[in-house]
């Protein structure tokens, strides 16, 4: 469940069944008698027609037998219909009743949309706009998850070959401790060129770490150079060694995604 603010109305915008719903109630809430707005809309015959196409178009339950009743019907001036009906008749997934506490009519974003700009063109520029921002919202949280996610692919395959390797078989949790950190930390040098408590030094006004703020670019190259260590150390290689070599990977790998030209791989 999410809102947004259009024209100083709260609307409400919800997932049902994997699709974005947004709030038809919400949208008249501070118009007087808004909520009669809904079903005079839905008494409208270009309304009845654009539901069955869409319902027709994406839900196979739909009752086309008992739409054609309510078409033939529609316009005319006996005709009423209630969202509640309009369900109840047709298995409609279009639009939805909700109960309890973000209770209301729910309309999926094209229905709504079309809704919008009856009751008000300018509402549904604004509708628009603050939709596509949430879910531009959303596309960079999703991102920033994937790059915490991708940071993590080789984390056991790395942490266990220090383990296996560099941490003695007399050891206390403390000084395990240490020589993980060391090791992300020489990672860390090698991506970044320098370390977390220099970079927590560096920005004490930023919260989290390194990483989280680093790049997707980085993330996938910092994964790779996780696994490439874990190798480095089954080989008994130095670690001061290890530093140059992966920080010449970093460097070589960060100019392939990077690259601007032609073949350029991420952005």
């Amino acid at each position: 469940m999410a809102k947004i603010k259009v024209q100083n109305t709260e609307v409400t915008i919800i997932t049902y069944d994997e699709k974005d719903y947004i709030s038809l109630t919400d949208m008249v809430r501070n118009i007087e008698n808004g909520l009669a707005l809904i079903e005079k809309w839905l008494r409208n015959k270009n309304t009845i027609e654009f539901l069955g196409i869409w319902e027709e178009m994406y839900n196979p339950e739909f009752n086309s037998p008992e739409f054609e009743g309510i078409k033939n019907e529609a316009g005319l001036n006996r005709f009423i219909l209630s969202v509640k009906q309009w369900v109840e008749k047709t298995k409609s997934k279009g639009i939805i009743a909700k109960a309890g506490r973000y209770g209301g009519t729910y309309a999926h974003k094209d229905i709504a949309f079309e809704f919008a700009s009856w009751v008000s063109p300018q509402f549904k520029l604004y509708l628009l706009k603050e939709f596509q921002r949430l879910k531009e919202q959303e596309q960079a949280q999703l991102g920033w998850t994937a790059k915490r996610e991708l940071s993590k692919i080789n984390y056991h395959i790395h942490t266990d070959a220090i383990k296996q390797n560099l941490i003695p078989a007399e050891v206390t949790a403390k000084q395990a401790s240490i020589i993980y950190s060391d090791e992300a930390d020489m990672l860390n040098v090698a991506m970044f060129g320098i370390t977390a408590k220099m970079w927590r030094e560096r920005y004490p006004q930023l919260k989290g770490n390194i990483r989280d703020y680093a790049s997707i670019n980085e993330l996938i190259c910092l994964s790779n150079m996780e696994n490439l260590n874990a190798v480095f150390i089954e080989q008994g290689i130095p670690q001061g060694e290890r530093l140059i070599k992966l920080n010449q990977v970093a460097i070589q790998q960060m100019r392939v995604l990077e690259e601007n030209g032609n073949r350029k791989l991420l952005k």
